[in-house]
């Protein structure tokens, strides 16, 4: 009898404890418990207000950064500008992506019932035994768990057979035919060597106009913008940005050669750094859908002006540089930055062109060369009036149709004066210059920064 009232006790606790909320609101809790995690390479920025603008005397007297304050929530950013070793993995991954799609399409399309034709390198077959009901039910009705919108319909590139790049070793004529395509015409070839057409190597990516979506009416799908970007960078900006000047071997191997894997990227337009945000995102997404994990990663993206300049500043409010100022060198008589400190001499600071990413010393938030080394892309749209009319809550103008986008933290051949955190500048979007790279930002999700 003592036994039968313990189990009827027990029954009621845990009835008591998990199914029954007694009538009362008790909200729909996730399953799942959520933790902001700080992305490799990346500091976190705390949200909060600032004097935003120019404090000091406007020297150049654009009159286009009045002084206001304004305030920013939390977000991560990169502590260095991003380098060419780190582009470098972007680019690797679109021209392997491509050559592999091609082979998994020659494949399908020589092969036959008794001739398989690179049989190690077709799309990959998902195993239907270990796929859940709604996976099966896909594959029924749509042939694909992917995206049935993309060039592959959605269908699965193996990935664990190595390339091979050396044409002794191509395995057929199959392949060789595959990776002849991805070069210029032989004519253009020189010193026996075969130069990839880099014209080839884009980026095919999809996103959602969410403020335009917002603020409209219409479908989904109306508000779906798809790119198709070219993601090398433009090597000949070495040339191209200066007349009568000898800068071939940048030229040649700023990108290329391993000894420059650890300075920024320039050469690089502002959609190829978009579209750079969008492969870091489905980088670490698909890394985590490869784990089961059911949750995904706030987006990569551009800081906007407002964000970028908060974090210049390193909380030291009012100050010139992001190192306090107003001075460009230390009390010992050291250059705090790379930049062009006086007519024609470029070197005096240590460097002639650009230097490493991780180089000076970082301001408050640890970011390096927030000012000089290279000019940065922002997300936002340059207008004049932005100052004058813009919210003071998470500044941004963002404006397809405007293709002046701001540049930011002056670079290795400015004057002091584009150094400045306060100060402005523009280059059109299609533009890529030998000093302009990027960094990325990352939205903070919620406000508990010390639960880090």
């Amino acid at each position: 009898m003592k036994k039968i009232s313990l189990y009827i006790l027990l029954a009621l606790f845990v009835y008591s404890c998990g199914s029954n909320d007694q009538g009362e609101l008790v909200g729909a809790k996730s399953r799942t418990k959520w933790h902001s995690k700080k992305p490799l390479g990346m500091v976190l920025i705390p949200g909060g207000s600032f004097t935003m603008g120019k404090e000091d005397e406007d020297i150049a007297g654009a009159l286009n950064s009045p002084t206001r304050t304004v305030t920013v929530r939390p977000f991560y950013m990169d502590e260095t500008e991003i380098t060419n070793a780190e582009y470098k993995e972007f680019v690797f991954w679109v021209r392997d992506s491509i050559v592999r799609s091609q082979l998994a399409l020659l494949s399908e399309l020589m092969s036959d019932e008794n001739n398989i034709v690179l049989e190690d390198y077709q799309f990959k077959i998902p195993d239907t035994s270990d796929m859940t009901p709604y996976q099966k039910y896909m594959m029924y009705n749509y042939g694909s768990l992917g995206d049935v919108n993309s060039p592959l319909q959605g269908r699965l590139l193996n990935w664990e057979e190595d390339l091979t790049w050396d044409p002794n070793e191509f395995p057929d004529e199959y392949y060789s035919e595959v990776m002849d395509s991805m070069y210029l015409p032989i004519e253009n070839s020189f010193d026996g060597k075969r130069i990839l057409d880099t014209k080839k190597l884009k980026f095919n990516y999809a996103w959602l106009d969410r403020e335009a979506a917002a603020r409209a009416k219409g479908d989904r799908k109306d508000f779906i913008k798809r790119e198709i970007v070219e993601v090398y960078p433009d090597t000949t900006v070495w040339i191209r940005d200066f007349n009568y000047s000898y800068n071939d071997p940048m030229h040649q191997d700023y990108f290329y050669h391993v000894a420059y894997e650890d300075y920024p990227v320039v050469g690089v337009n502002w959609s190829q750094a978009k579209a750079f945000c969008s492969w870091r995102t489905k980088k670490k997404n698909d890394f985590l859908k490869s784990k089961k994990k059911s949750s995904t990663v706030p987006y990569f993206r551009l800081a906007t002006e407002a964000e970028w300049e908060y974090a210049a500043r390193g909380g030291l409010n009012y100050a010139t540089y992001p190192w306090g100022g107003p001075y460009t060198t230390s009390d010992r008589g050291c250059f705090l930055a790379n930049f062009k400190p006086a007519r024609g001499d470029y070197a005096v600071d240590g460097a002639l062109y650009t230097m490493e990413a991780k180089s000076y010393n970082p301001n408050d938030y640890g970011l390096y060369n927030m000012a000089g080394n290279v000019s940065e892309w922002t997300n936002t749209a340059y207008n004049e009036a932005s100052y004058y009319i813009g919210s003071t809550m998470n500044p941004n103008v963002e404006d397809a149709k405007n293709h002046r986008k701001i540049i930011r933290g002056g670079s290795w051949k400015d004057v002091a004066y584009f150094l400045e955190v306060s100060t402005r500048d523009y280059e059109y979007a299609d533009s890529a210059r030998s000093y302009i790279g990027f960094r990325t930002v990352q939205d903070f999700l919620g406000s508990n920064i010390n639960g880090k």
